[in-house]
């Protein structure tokens, strides 16, 4: 059985599509919107990434041998993640190496990642590189960003092009250079462009009208783009992959 073959054969949650596989087994997963990247306690059963117990200790889903011999059971290990209401690439491994060297790129700031976000309104000119700086706090029901002190957040602005019609939408390409949590929506509210559907720092009069003209509900975040490099065996990999997105 080939790589590919058998990274398709994992048991994977609803909705959940691999884009690609290379030969030493990292997975590039399309998440849909709703879909946890890994489930935060019993009751997400069914809303993960894979249909089966997630280790938090390794960082990794737990697959049973079909021989049920616990010391056969494989991991599959989770490299980056998106927020639920997020939907697009993820990255996972089935080699533990792999998942070394991967994470080595991640914190050496070697991966690059594209987001394609539908916002109100139009980007004004300016600096094509946003800069803040956001802190976090945990609130009731998980966690909520502002600006203002904390840490330093950059984004790349990559593209805007104007969505035809009303009201004033455009389509942004977004590059964050640094990964803070939910980075890129208070980012966008913040410059008067809230992305579409986002219930925590959009535009909740104009998300509801928007719901009932065209029937969008979602957040209106995609993760198009991922690309790194990794060594391996004295060799360095490059992996790429890309999704279309849905709007």
């Amino acid at each position: 059985m080939s790589v590919a073959t058998d990274v398709r054969s994992l048991p994977w949650g609803k909705g959940v599509r691999v884009v690609t596989c290379d030969s030493n087994g990292l997975i590039a997963i399309e998440k849909p919107v709703g879909s946890l990247s890994h489930p935060n306690s019993k009751k997400d059963g069914g809303k993960a990434l894979l249909e089966a117990p997630y280790d938090e200790e390794r960082q990794a889903y737990r697959i049973a041998s079909d021989e049920g011999d616990p010391s056969k059971d494989r991991w599959v290990y989770l490299l980056n993640r998106l927020d639920s209401a997020t939907s697009g690439l993820v990255l996972l491994t089935i080699d533990a190496a792999v998942r070394k060297e991967a994470l080595r790129a991640f914190e050496e700031k070697r991966v690059t990642k594209v987001y394609s976000a539908l916002v109100f309104g139009f980007t004004r000119k300016g600096a094509n590189v946003w800069k803040d700086r956001l802190s976090v706090k945990r609130v009731e029901g998980g966690v909520r960003a502002s600006t203002g002190g904390g840490l330093s957040a950059e984004t790349r602005l990559m593209g805007s092009r104007q969505v035809p019609g009303t009201p004033a939408m455009s389509y942004l390409t977004l590059m964050p250079i640094t990964g803070r949590t939910h980075q890129l929506r208070i980012q966008c509210a913040k410059r008067g462009t809230p992305i579409v559907g986002d219930r925590t720092y959009g535009d909740f009069t104009k998300n509801k009208q928007l719901s009932k003209l065209k029937g969008i509900k979602r957040l209106c975040l995609h993760c198009v783009e991922t690309r790194l490099d990794y060594s391996l065996s004295g060799k360095t990999i490059r992996f790429s992959a890309t999704s279309k997105g849905p709007f």
